[in-house]
C-alpha cells in the first residue's frame, strides 16, 4: 500500500515535508525549515517523525530555505542520500545551505556573547560543515520531465514551476500502487510562479496525475494590481528627493534578482534618478551570478537584454557588499540610497542590523516585496505593531512603510486556477499545502467551485492512503 503523509508546509507556509511510503520505499519530498511562530520553529529542534536513515531519497522542488533548510539537519541525523533536484536548484543550494549553516553558527555566537539565550550555551541547529556534507548528496537532473528511479518502484521527473530559478513541479510515479495495483502518479507543485515575472519562464502546464499537491500561499487574495515598476518609481523618486534611505528586506534568491532587473530597467528608461543600490548579502550576490549563468531557464526578455551585451541584473550604481566589515560601514553612509538585504521576512541575516537603525528612523522607508509569515518581524511591522524586537532589542516602528504586492513570486488564486485549467483530467484528490489556514481553505473553495474536485486541507501529521 502507498501512503502520503504531511510533516510540514500545512497550516503554515514553511517547513515543507511530504513523505511518500510504500512497502518497499520511503521518499521525502522537500525538507524545509520551519520559520515564524515559536511553536513552529521549535519543531526544527525536535526529532523528525520518521527515521532519516530509512529514507531512500529526498526530492527538492526548489532551493528556498522553507523547502530545503532542514536538509543539513537530516544528514546530521543519519540520512545518506541521494537528494534529487533540478540543475538550477543544485546551483543555488551550493550557496544557500552553507550560508544557512554560517547564519546558524553566527546567531548562536551572537546570543552567547550578548547573553540572549536561556540555553547555556546556545547551539546552532546545524553548522556550515553539516551543510557541505548535505551538498555531497545532491544529484542534479534536467528540468524537462524525464523520470529517474528515486527508490525501489518509484520514479520522479522535474518540470519548470516558474517560481525561482530551478523551481520544479515534481511528478512521482509509484509502481503497483492503488487498490487496483495499476500504479499511482502524485504531482507536487512546489511553489508556483507568478505569471509574466521577469527573468525566468512561466510554469508549465501540470501533467496528468492521480493525486495533486498544490500550494495555496495566496489562496485568499489577489496580487496588488499596481505594477511593481510603478511602485518602485514612486518610492525611489521620493527617496531621492528626501535624500533618505530605502531598506528592502528581500529573499536572496529570486526577489533580489527581480528587484535589480526592474531598477536597472527603470534607470534605462530614465524613469528614476540613479542612486546607489547596495546589495548587502553575499548569498544574493552569488545567486545573481547563478541566475546569469543558467541560460536555459531565462525568458525571452532577459535573453534580449543579454543580446545587447548588457547585464540585465546590474544597476548603474550597484555596490555589492561582501564582508561584515563592509556591511557595518553602510551605517555611516548618508543620502539617498537603496539597501537590499536578506532575509526577506526579517527572521535573520544582515537585514536585521540595518533594520535596527532604520526602523526607528522617521525619514527611512522599509519596503516589503514578499509574503510575511505569521510571527516574523516583517509581519509584525506590517501588522502595525508600535515596537518590535530586533536582535534582542525593542525598537519603535517610526519609519515609513510600503508594500509592493505585485512582486510576489507566488501565483495568486486566479493564477492557480489558470494553471489547473491545463490539467488533462481531474485528479482523484487534491491537497492544498504551503498556506496559512484561511488561505488554504479559501483556495479549496475556489477549486471546488471552479472544477468540482475533491479537495483536502491536510493538517500536520495527517496520512492518506493512495488508493
Amino acid at each position: 500500500m502507498a501512503t502520503l503523509s504531511f510533516w510540514g508546509g500545512v497550516g503554515t507556509v514553511t517547513g515543507s515535508k511530504y513523505l511518500v511510503e510504500t512497502d518497499r520505499a520511503r521518499v521525502l519530498v522537500d525538507c524545509g525549515m520551519f520559520q515564524g511562530l515559536k511553536e513552529l520553529r521549535e519543531r526544527n529542534w525536535q526529532d523528525p517523525p520518521f527515521d532519516p536513515r530509512a529514507l531512500d531519497s529526498v526530492l527538492i522542488t526548489h532551493a528556498h530555505i522553507d523547502h530545503t533548510g532542514y536538509l543539513p539537519r537530516l544528514v546530521r541525523q543519519g540520512f545518506t542520500g541521494p537528494v534529487y533536484c533540478s540543475r538550477g536548484t543544485a546551483d543555488l543550494l551550493k550557496i544557500l545551505l552553507p550560508d544557512a549553516g554560517r547564519l546558524q553558527e553566527e546567531d548562536a555566537d551572537y546570543r552567547n556573547r550578548h547573553k540572549l539565550s536561556r540555553h547555556k550555551p546556545a547551539l546552532p541547529l546545524y553548522t556550515e560543515k553539516d551543510a557541505f556534507a548535505a551538498l555531497e548528496l545532491i544529484h542534479p537532473l534536467p528540468n524537462n520531465g524525464d523520470a529517474v528511479e528515486v527508490g525501489p518502484g518509484i520514479r520522479a521527473g522535474f518540470r519548470v514551476a516558474g517560481h525561482i530559478l530551478g523551481s520544479s513541479l515534481v511528478l512521482v510515479e509509484i509502481d503497483d500502487a492503488g487498490d487496483d495495483r495499476s500504479g499511482r502518479r502524485v504531482l507536487f507543485s512546489g511553489d508556483l510562479g507568478h505569471y509574466d515575472q521577469p527573468i525566468i519562464q512561466d510554469p508549465v502546464a501540470p501533467p496528468a496525475c492521480d493525486y495533486l499537491l498544490t500550494e495555496s500561499t495566496y489562496g485568499d487574495r489577489l496580487h496588488d494590481p499596481e505594477n511593481p515598476k510603478a511602485a518602485l518609481t514612486r518610492i525611489i523618486t521620493d527617496t531621492a528627493k528626501r535624500e533618505s534611505a530605502v531598506l528592502i528586506p528581500a529573499f536572496a534568491v529570486g526577489r533580489t534578482q527581480e528587484l535589480l532587473y526592474l531598477i536597472r530597467e527603470l534607470e534605462d528608461e530614465k524613469a528614476i534618478p540613479i542612486i546607489p543600490v547596495y546589495v548587502d548579502s553575499p548569498m544574493a550576490a552569488a545567486a545573481t551570478t547563478v541566475y546569469g549563468n543558467r541560460k536555459e531557464e531565462h525568458d525571452e526578455a532577459y535573453a534580449s537584454v543579454l543580446a545587447r551585451k548588457q547585464h540585465p541584473l546590474r544597476t548603474h550604481s550597484l555596490v555589492t557588499v561582501s564582508s561584515s566589515a563592509e556591511s557595518k560601514r553602510l551605517n555611516n553612509v548618508h543620502g539617498a540610497r537603496v539597501i537590499i538585504s536578506a532575509s526577506g521576512m526579517m527572521t535573520g541575516g544582515r537585514v536585521l542590523h540595518h533594520a535596527l537603525r532604520l526602523v526607528p528612523d522617521l525619514e527611512a522607508t522599509v519596503v516589503f516585496v514578499g509574503y510575511q509569515a505569521a510571527g516574523t518581524t516583517g509581519r509584525r511591522i506590517l501588522d502595525g505593531e508600535d515596537d518590535v524586537k530586533i536582535l534582542g532589542q525593542w525598537v519603535p516602528v517610526r519609519c515609513r512603510l510600503a508594500r509592493i504586492g505585485g512582486f510576489s513570486a507566488h501565483a495568486d488564486w486566479k493564477e492557480i486556477l489558470h494553471w489547473l485549467e491545463g490539467m488533462p483530467a481531474a485528479p482523484r484528490r487534491t491537497f492544498l499545502t504551503h498556506g496559512e489556514p484561511a488561505a488554504a481553505n479559501a483556495m479549496a473553495s475556489h477549486i471546488k467551485e471552479r472544477f468540482g474536485w475533491t479537495v483536502e486541507v491536510p493538517v500536520y501529521g495527517q496520512r492518506f492512503a493512495l488508493a
